[in-house]
């Protein structure tokens, strides 16, 4: 019996040890390969945030567009121009594609990630990783991912410095760390799924959400949002992806925002909205798995 409750200790830190920030601090002296050296905590940028930004924006809009019959409750609230700038886009879109049945004139047929390597040339998805005891890691499913692409995000709740994560950390291995000391905490269970439907609830005005949930969920909206489960690095693996702070800028569509799989856990308007992406460090082909490295500051 005891036995047996060890070797399940055992092999649930051997998946959860990959995760663990402390862990990974511990034993970078002896796996350099898994560290990006940045010389100040404004230079961590692969590439710029203009960039990330027009990614973000082009992949979500056409998210919008695909869903667009959903969106009437939305479209009501957004000023003419606006919602004649989607018309059109639609238009554009339906003469683009040759719709050879009327039922494929209707909105909603493409699931996320078909929009998201028809607007970015590849998709990506959860599975078993490669790493022997990791748990789920993330793969290239479909298409190929240039050099510099953003190829996922890292969702969850954003808690500044000095805000409460004591008991959401507990045992939890998705406690991402900005280079700023920024939290963000991307598990989707537990007290960490509690807080975050509760904060997105509360930031919601009437149709308009500021965030979006479903990466909670088996049913993800934003496809990208599944960089919580992308594995560190090893010497035998070596990484593919790095991480990279965007702050969403305010002027950032309000109707899009329902695709930010973030949230600040404190209502403080004061402050931009941090966000954390994947950006690809060479191309990467379809069926790779993706592994990230650590940055860490040096003068």
């Amino acid at each position: 019996m005891a036995g047996r409750l060890l070797r399940g200790l055992w092999q649930r830190w051997r998946r959860y040890k990959y995760r663990f920030v402390p862990w990974i601090a511990l034993n970078l002296s002896h796996n350099p390969r898994t560290l990006r050296y940045v010389p100040e905590e404004s230079k961590d940028k692969i590439i710029s945030d203009e960039d990330v930004l027009g990614t973000l924006l082009k992949l979500f809009q056409a998210l919008f567009l695909n869903d667009f019959n959903k969106q009437s409750d939305i479209l009501t609230m957004l000023p003419e121009p606006v919602k004649s700038k989607y018309r059109d886009l639609l238009a554009v879109q339906h003469q683009r594609v040759n719709l050879l049945e009327n039922k494929h004139q209707q909105q909603n047929v493409f699931k996320p990630e078909e929009i998201l390597y028809k607007t970015l040339g590849f998709s990506v998805a959860r599975a078993t990783s490669s790493l022997i005891s990791a748990g789920r890691g993330v793969f290239v499913t479909k298409g190929l991912v240039p050099k510099g692409a953003v190829v996922s995000m890292y969702p969850g709740t954003v808690y500044q410095k000095y805000e409460p994560i004591f008991f959401q950390s507990i045992g939890n291995p998705f406690i991402f760390r900005c280079l700023d000391g920024v939290l963000i905490d991307g598990n989707d269970k537990g007290i960490s799924k509690v807080v975050y439907r509760s904060c997105n609830g509360r930031d919601r005005l009437g149709p308009l959400k500021m965030s979006d949930s479903t990466w909670l969920t088996s049913e993800i909206h934003n496809p990208l949002a599944i960089g919580q489960y992308v594995n560190n690095c090893s010497n035998d693996r070596a990484a593919n992806v790095c991480y990279q702070e965007f702050d969403v800028p305010a002027v950032f569509p309000v109707e899009l925002k329902q695709y930010l799989p973030n949230i600040a856990y404190s209502n403080d308007k004061q402050s931009p909205l941090r966000c954390v992406v994947l950006i690809a460090l060479r191309d990467i082909e379809q069926g790779e798995e993706l592994f990230s490295n650590y940055y860490t500051i040096v003068s």
